[in-house]
């Protein structure tokens, strides 16, 4: 980011995932998938011919958020907590849905190919509520 500039914390995560350990995964009733992806995150998935590797980045974009929330101390999100959408462009974005308060902003890339599914996050936190 050129210029990038910032008054508050920041936490990074990565993480990468293999598409093949979601390649079972065939219904949008799957238990384990209604574990960590909400509703709307399901619906996109499966909006492709092939969801496997949509789930298997949403999957990386939350462990990458988790661990980019940790380096700033924050340690009680779990997986349905975070949302993952796409803008118009295709862009995706993460939310914090269950904790509002913490006042943090995450960027999130996630990309993927047919082998694996890769996501970087950065939380920035507000510098008036650094704990």
């Amino acid at each position: 980011m050129t210029g990038f500039q910032t008054h508050g914390r920041l936490g990074i995560g990565v993480d990468i995932e293999s598409v093949s350990r979601f390649g079972e995964i065939r219904s949008k009733e799957d238990k384990f998938l209604r574990t960590f992806l909400t509703h709307r995150e399901i619906e996109y998935c499966f909006s492709k011919d092939n969801p496997s590797p949509h789930i298997a980045a949403r999957f990386a974009g939350k462990e990458a958020v988790i661990k980019a929330l940790s380096t700033l101390s924050v340690h009680d999100i779990s997986f349905r907590d975070i949302e993952i959408t796409n803008d118009g462009h295709g862009t995706p974005s993460a939310a914090i849905t269950s904790r509002t308060e913490l006042n943090i902003h995450i960027e999130l890339s996630l990309s993927h190919s047919k082998e694996n599914a890769i996501a970087f996050a950065l939380a920035i936190r507000d510098g008036s509520n650094d704990r």
